[in-house]
């Protein structure tokens, strides 16, 4: 399995959602594991996104339809990265 960073924006019916629901995240991370990816990692931040996963999936088609179903739900824009550990980049350049 690959791993993946999503990086989330909130967009107002997402901001909301959290507000009324702050649970709705989880519900999220279900309906993740359910479409083939595991989150392995999440966090809120401060800047220009809202929410980082980082999240194992088998391939980058299932991300890209992971990512656009959940902005298509109209609650968050996804960016998303495909990465590497330090040790096999390090190995790449060798």
């Amino acid at each position: 399995m690959a791993i993946y960073v999503l990086l989330g924006s909130l967009t107002d019916e997402g901001a909301e959602k959290i507000r009324q629901h702050p649970e709705w995240i989880q519900e999220v991370n279900q309906d993740l594991d359910r479409m083939g990816v595991k989150v392995i990692a999440q966090y809120a931040v401060l800047g220009p996104y809202d929410l980082v996963n980082i999240v194992e999936a088998p391939d980058n088609k299932t991300v890209v339809r992971v990512s656009t179903q959940l902005s298509l739900r109209g609650s968050v824009k996804i960016t998303s990265m495909p990465a590497i550990s330090i040790e096999d980049f390090i190995a790449s350049l060798r």
